[in-house]
């Protein structure tokens, strides 16, 4: 686990800075830097517009007496877009919007949730409370 993490953490900048360093030989300096914080704004405006609507929802459902399972997942996700969206990078930021909008959230949550049915099935799931 460990080195598919550390993988991860070296791998995915150095990614996004070689795309980043090609994009600005392509597009220029400054059309790469507005592109990078164009979507960070349009990523957090999105990110908040998609957060409060699953929020509202929860409360309708919580107010329904319905357990709102999926709009929590949903959430989880649009928080996650969110925070991706966040680190600068062409990569990150394809995957950040992926997870903002519904059509392309889906295949994230049918994923999420069988790899969260297979651990319940497994019983390979621990959590420990430290007092």
């Amino acid at each position: 686990m460990f080195s598919k993490l550390l993988a991860l953490f070296i791998g995915v900048p150095l990614l996004e800075v070689l795309i980043l360093i090609k994009l600005g030989e392509v597009m220029g300096f400054w059309n790469t830097i507005l592109l990078v914080i164009g979507t960070g704004v349009v990523g957090a405006y999105l990110a908040k517009l998609h957060g409060l609507t699953i929020w509202y929802e929860i409360q309708r459902d919580l107010q329904m007496g319905q357990m709102p399972t999926n709009k929590l997942m949903d959430g989880l996700l649009v928080l996650v877009g969110g925070i991706v969206l966040l680190t600068p990078g062409l990569l990150t930021d394809i995957l950040g919007l992926a997870l903002l909008f519904p059509g392309t959230r889906y295949f994230f949550k049918q994923w999420l949730r069988e790899r969260l049915s297979a651990m319940a099935q497994n019983q390979n799931t621990n959590f420990f409370i430290n007092n």
